[in-house]
């Protein structure tokens, strides 16, 4: 005895799909930007094929029905789905992004670092301004920082 009421629906037309909810609601002007639509989507105003959703990022397909603020939205996109396409592009970054082999906490430049006694720092002799720069810019070729001056 469930009776289907007949709304009419406005159409948003979108280039690709899966596409984000929050960038629906900005494409078909229903908010004046991200961060409102992110607020409506997490505050529970908007509905997906009749079914509040909280997710901001909830993938949308085309025939998916979207209601905001009373109004109801049919998402139409002619393209064809890219999820596979996606999940290919991830795998490869992954498979370039590789984690560095562990270096042992004290590396050999460290190690002289702390054996030598930096003549800027040290209280029984006093330095002269050229002879603390000499002294940074060899600190600076064993760690490969850059000096810092204010």
């Amino acid at each position: 005895m469930s009776e289907e009421i007949e709304v009419e629906a406005l159409e948003v037309e979108v280039s690709v799909q899966p596409i984000e909810l929050y960038k629906v609601l900005k494409i078909a002007n229903l908010v004046s930007g991200g961060g409102e639509a992110k607020y409506a989507i997490s505050e529970g105003y908007v509905a997906v094929n009749g079914e509040i959703e909280l997710r901001k990022r909830c993938k949308i397909y085309d025939g998916d029905v979207i209601e905001f603020n009373g109004e109801y939205f049919v998402v139409i996109c002619d393209q064809p789905v890219q999820e596979a396409q996606v999940r290919e592009q991830k795998t490869s970054q992954v498979a370039v992004i590789e984690k560095p082999a562990k270096k042992d906490k004290k590396t050999p430049a460290v190690k002289a670092k702390k054996n030598k006694a930096n003549p800027s720092t040290s209280k029984n002799r006093s330095v002269t301004k050229k002879e603390a720069e000499k002294a940074n810019k060899k600190a600076d070729t064993a760690t490969g920082r850059k000096p810092i001056s204010f």
